[in-house]
């Protein structure tokens, strides 16, 4: 630890923003205690404040316009590899797309301080043709808002601060240990929670082809496309999907007991419609399947879609 704080006090303004670009990348690579201390030692005259405060801000927004111009380019599919290495792939997507729907532009400002939201709201907002004016405005003023608190934190808890690191750098296997066995815990706390949903799903799954066959036949089954109204918005859909967001379908939304029904999503291991499936079995519902692959299956397969304008008038019209 005193070999950190000596390296952070002789690189100073850099190493802080060179640890916050990389981390806005992606890289789990924590930059809040980095800034933190640096408001440290700021407060004491050991480093620059105003240059550790610009750096960072900049570093932030560059990182930020990278994600964003990724959004732009390859559009909707950036979020869902984003959120793959997720624990919990389908609240990542879900809370994402639900809290940029709601609060558009001001989500960006409040994005640093929303656990999960940071690196991704960025390629949303690209993928969502957010113009570039206002989105460097949003970015720039989050940037500022986080930084300039993480080093204003520092600064007022410099003595905290530095007792802090005089603890750790004495009792440091404590707490690596400490923070190891909570990793630990809550990483087998999610592997269950992935294992539980998988082997609920295990079997019932159908593939493209097989759905293809269905859909000929004469008694079709109800598709339907779990996902929010942002992504449904944002790209295409099964003909003639019912589009129905995952919280609808757990708030209780209205399906047919007398068809069979195919749930499916274009979300990392079709987590959400996995998730549906589990709650439409729970009410009463037999008959349901997870499309294999989700939706990014079925255009492989060479079959059709409906693009979100025509997919959303339809959408209007009460299902038979």
């Amino acid at each position: 630890m005193e070999a950190i704080l000596a390296e952070l006090v002789r690189h100073g303004v850099p190493l802080v923003g060179l640890n916050v670009f990389l981390q806005q990348l992606g890289l789990p690579i924590p930059a809040v205690p980095t800034m933190i201390v640096a408001g440290a030692l700021a407060a004491d005259g050991r480093l620059s404040g105003a240059g550790a405060f610009a750096i960072a801000v900049a570093a932030t927004v560059v990182a930020d316009a990278l994600w964003f111009w990724a959004g732009r380019r390859f559009g909707y599919p950036v979020l869902r590899h984003l959120c793959r290495v997720s624990l919990a792939p389908d609240a990542c997507v879900q809370q994402t797309e639900g809290i940029f729907a709601r609060w558009g532009f001001y989500s960006l400002v409040v994005s640093k301080f929303v656990p999960g939201f940071s690196t991704v709201a960025p390629p949303v907002a690209g993928a969502l043709r957010m113009t570039l004016g206002r989105f460097l405005l949003a970015t720039t003023a989050s940037a500022a808002l986080w930084v300039g608190a993480a080093l204003a934190a520092g600064a007022l808890f410099r003595r905290q601060v530095d007792a802090a690191l005089a603890w750790m750098a004495a009792n440091a296997v404590q707490a690596a240990a400490a923070l190891l066995a909570l990793l630990a815990a809550y990483l087998a706390w999610k592997g269950l929670q992935r294992w539980r949903l998988a082997r609920f799903v295990e079997g019932r799954m159908i593939d493209a082809d097989e759905l293809a066959a269905l859909l000929a036949g004469d008694a079709p089954p109800l598709v339907v496309d779990v996902g929010t109204h942002l992504a449904h918005a944002s790209r295409p859909h099964l003909p003639g999907a019912r589009l129905v967001d995952l919280q609808a379908i757990a708030d209780g939304h209205p399906f047919p007991h007398d068809r069979g029904i195919v749930v499916y999503c274009q979300c990392p291991n079709e987590a959400s419609a996995k998730r549906a499936a589990q709650l439409l079995f729970a009410r009463g519902h037999r008959d349901v399947r997870p499309l294999a692959g989700g939706l990014d299956a079925w255009i492989a397969a060479g079959r059709p879609v409906e693009h979100p304008v025509v997919a959303l008038a339809e959408e209007r019209v009460p299902a038979r």
